[in-house]
């Protein structure tokens, strides 16, 4: 069995401290393995969205993947919609689909649902099977919210094998062990993300050390002031702990005895948080645009071989010639070309 593994990377917002602890560094600690990274900008197309802003976050997600320690020397990093294989092998498997299995997900149910919302919204899921049965994927880690999409992926290359014969690896959801559940530190009950309506609780790669300094001496705490890491009754000061357990490696119940009172818990959160991330930041900085482009340029080389096979599989199996062109100078006469029918 294949042993690769893939993670994608939506360009919707910044990338925050969550992505990095939850998503980033299990990619980069897990390159001794074959592992597919790409910039998912077709899925940023499922919502309102900027040209421009999207190209600039595009660019801005591959350079903190690879100031983070991804090595396009090992692992393979593209952009998405720099592979048209994604998206002929979309529409492919949207013949495989059906409509009751993907108007069931549970984000369509979420955010769709007006006159207003995007088809690709409701198949996006179908996208998301293609971006991993493209590679021939045997785990997939994703969190519980994800496992869903892994689930209808395996359903659908299952329909696919036993119609048309073995073309596809039939993935499975992983769930690493990661850090906590990082929270928002203007509303602990909320996930910190990056689309987050207010940018003050939510701690950005980029940001500069004065900002995630005053970010975090901001945070909410909770009544009395007793350092204790309880999640139930003391949301804030335990998202401050998890954070802390987080940068440095440490764990939040004995670290919690280390701080007196939440003035010095804050000053240490802030202080840890800008010296993980001082090193990435530093490392993106040095990069110029040509530097991404050329590791994205490669990474697409180097992702075409497998993905385009595995098309033009698929395109056999289901019927349809290989998709190669027919030679240079050839053309359709009246005689021998017709519309569909």
């Amino acid at each position: 069995m294949s042993d690769r593994r893939i993670s994608g990377f939506k360009p919707t917002g910044p990338l925050q401290l969550g992505n990095y602890v939850g998503a980033i560094r299990p990619v980069v600690e897990g390159q001794d393995r074959p592992t597919t990274v790409f910039v998912a900008d077709l899925h940023a197309l499922t919502v309102p969205h900027d040209p421009r802003r999207l190209r600039e976050l595009s660019l801005q997600v591959a350079g903190l993947l690879l100031a983070a320690g991804v090595d396009p020397a090992r692992t393979v990093l593209y952009r998405q919609s720099d592979l048209p294989a994604h998206a002929e092998l979309h529409y492919l498997l949207e013949c495989v689909a059906s409509y009751g299995e993907v108007h069931r997900m549970i984000q369509f149910k979420e955010k769709g649902g007006g006159s207003g919302t995007r088809l690709s919204l409701l198949t996006y899921p179908v996208l998301m099977a293609a971006d991993i049965l493209l590679h021939d994927i045997a785990e997939v880690p994703v969190g519980r919210d994800q496992r869903q999409h892994v689930e209808l992926t395996r359903d659908l290359a299952l329909r696919f094998n036993e119609r048309h014969g073995p073309v596809f690896t039939v993935p499975r959801a992983t769930h690493p062990a990661v850090a906590a559940r990082l929270a928002d530190l203007a509303d602990p009950t909320a996930k910190m993300g990056k689309t987050n309506t207010s940018a003050n609780g939510v701690l950005f790669l980029l940001d500069p050390p004065d900002v995630l300094r005053r970010k975090i001496m901001r945070a909410v705490t909770d009544t009395g002031g007793e350092v204790a890491y309880d999640p139930d009754t003391k949301p804030g000061v335990s998202n401050l702990l998890e954070i802390l357990a987080v940068a440095t490696g440490g764990d939040p119940v004995r670290i919690a005895r280390d701080y007196p009172n939440y003035g010095t818990l804050k000053s240490g959160v802030a202080d840890a948080v800008i010296a993980l991330l001082e090193p990435l930041q530093r490392r993106y900085y040095a990069l110029t645009g040509d530097d991404i482009e050329e590791a994205l340029a490669l990474g697409a080389e180097r992702a075409a071989e497998r993905a385009d096979a595995t098309v033009r599989r698929v395109r056999e199996a289901m019927g349809l010639t290989s998709g190669r062109r027919a030679p240079a100078g050839t053309r359709a006469t009246p005689e021998t070309a017709s519309a569909p029918r």
